[in-house]
């Protein structure tokens, strides 16, 4: 396992403190991104649920601030990102859609939720080592 998933299932299992998505994806890279935990977790606080609205997947958003903390800014990136979560997920991006699609497939939620960390986060670690932001493992 590497280093930035070990830290997503750490935070994704901590009962002191709730990690929603966004923060789940955001917090591990930390030292990348030469910002303290604490600055992404407040970061990320509002964009857990789909910004508290059901909208974009907090693990998505969570995953574009990454980048574009990282310098990664291009609307082909984004897209391509975007592209591979709706491939994966009936095409939806959408907390609501995400979550409804998994209640009509019997999937437990919170398992649904960490798997979605997982993948933005795996997705994320794969852009910034195409762009040599990190090293492969």
């Amino acid at each position: 396992m590497n280093i930035y998933l070990e830290r997503a299932k750490k935070l994704r299992a901590c009962t002191e403190r709730h990690y929603n998505c966004a923060q789940s994806v955001l917090v591990p890279f930390a030292d990348v991104l030469g910002i303290a935990e604490e600055t992404l977790f407040k970061m990320g606080a509002n964009f857990g649920a789909g910004m508290r609205t059901g909208s974009v997947c907090g693990a998505v958003t969570g995953a574009l601030m990454v980048l574009g903390l990282a310098g990664v800014e291009d609307a082909g990136t984004v897209q391509e990102l975007f592209g591979k979560v709706r491939e994966h997920h009936d095409g939806a991006t959408d907390c609501k859609d995400l979550l409804r699609i998994n209640k009509e497939k019997g999937c437990d939620r919170h398992a649904h939720c960490d798997n979605m960390v997982y993948e933005l986060l795996g997705l994320t670690e794969q852009i910034l080592e195409e762009r040599g932001i990190l090293k492969a493992d």
